[in-house]
């Protein structure tokens, strides 16, 4: 997805909503945990049981009720890999079904992939070529041949961890290099590396006061924002510091959309909540 269809969907929704699917089974509606011991249900052919049901009907549900107020869903894969192939088989089919029944939401894969060039060209492969996602969240602390493969694909994108949420984020991001943040320096020699149209950031919404700060560096990029909900970030204050005429801005929101609710409502109230998100 190239950046004007991607600001094209932001306006046609009235909405910068990225949807974080952070699965989690032991947080999951019990009606929507029974179906692990509930016999198997088929997706295209494939035959689902155990948890891997549970996760796919999950996101499903999720999925069905968000689509009109999201521009994009971010799969963390931690969140599957923890339960084995058939947790990447839920991914594989929770992408498969976002791609056919919403094709016009943006996908992001976050994988927080880097290593040296050859390993990232196989990463690139694996998320562009074998799983259609649209983008991938990546480390750049092994330099830029760690990002490069990325960028060689059309309409695909890096987004690049540059200044994060997590409590500790300080211990490194903060620290000077030439006078400047690490933070600043690691997205400026990103910057050179690449476009607009190819490259994002990561910007937790818990450090949204620095928002304007990296725009004066950092005019056109989009901003991959993770930190609304529950972890305490305002999207207001995103908006009104992170914004720009492009949009500028993908706004994560996981935990506080996907279990809002924990009982057979869970999909609408997850609207709701995605809609009062998205809507401001």
């Amino acid at each position: 997805m190239n950046r004007k269809e991607l600001f094209d969907q932001i306006q046609a929704k009235k909405s910068m909503l990225c949807v974080g699917l952070d699965v989690d089974f032991d947080k999951m509606p019990e009606h929507i945990k029974a179906l692990a011991l509930d016999g198997e249900a088929a997706y295209k052919g494939e035959i689902f049981k155990g948890k891997a049901r549970s996760i796919v009907e999950f996101n499903k549900a999720i999925v069905d009720a968000t689509a009109a107020h999201c521009v994009a869903y971010k799969p963390n894969l931690a969140f599957y890999e923890c339960y084995g192939i058939d947790g990447m088989r839920a991914l594989d089919a929770t992408v498969d079904y976002i791609r056919t029944k919403y094709p016009e939401i943006f996908l992001i894969a976050d994988a927080k992939r880097g290593d040296i060039g050859n390993t990232a060209k196989m990463y690139a492969k694996a998320f562009f070529e074998e799983m259609d996602f649209d983008a991938v969240t990546i480390a750049p602390y092994m330099g830029a041949d760690s990002v490069t493969p990325f960028l060689e694909y059309k309409d695909k994108w890096a987004i690049v961890l540059a200044l994060t949420s997590n409590a500790s984020a300080y211990q490194f991001q903060n620290a000077q290099k030439d006078g400047k943040p690490l933070y600043q320096a690691v997205m400026e020699e990103m910057m050179e590396i690449s476009t607009p149209d190819n490259m994002m950031f990561v910007v937790g919404a818990t450090k949204a006061d620095k928002l304007q700060e990296l725009r004066g560096f950092c005019p056109d990029n989009f901003f991959l924002v993770p930190g609304v909900g529950a972890q305490g970030g305002s999207a207001e204050e995103v908006i009104a510091h992170g914004a720009n005429d492009h949009g500028g801005l993908l706004i994560n929101s996981s935990r506080g959309i996907l279990f809002a609710d924990h009982t057979e409502n869970f999909a609408q109230v997850a609207a709701e909540v995605a809609a009062k998100t998205a809507n401001l």
